[in-house]
């Protein structure tokens, strides 16, 4: 069986890793993710793929955002 919600990355529960680089991303940049994520169209992403691209692919995420991987990781 599937079930498909649609949830915000603001408040999409993470974990391990991908949790701590989603503490280090403001409200506003977790929108315009989510905004460039539906952009690309296809299929909807599964939690787990979320989760391993906020864990895995951080970098390009920061790309995406036209952030500074470095400046973000210095972040608190």
């Amino acid at each position: 069986m599937t079930v498909t919600r649609e949830i915000s990355i603001k408040t999409f529960p993470f974990w391990s890793g991908a949790a701590s680089n989603r503490a280090k991303l403001t409200d506003e940049e977790c929108d315009q993710l989510e905004q460039f994520i539906e952009e690309l169209g296809g299929e909807p992403w599964s939690t787990t793929e979320l989760n391993d691209a906020m864990w895995f692919d951080f970098e390009n995420i920061c790309d995406w955002l036209d952030l500074d991987y470095e400046e973000v990781m210095a972040r608190e």
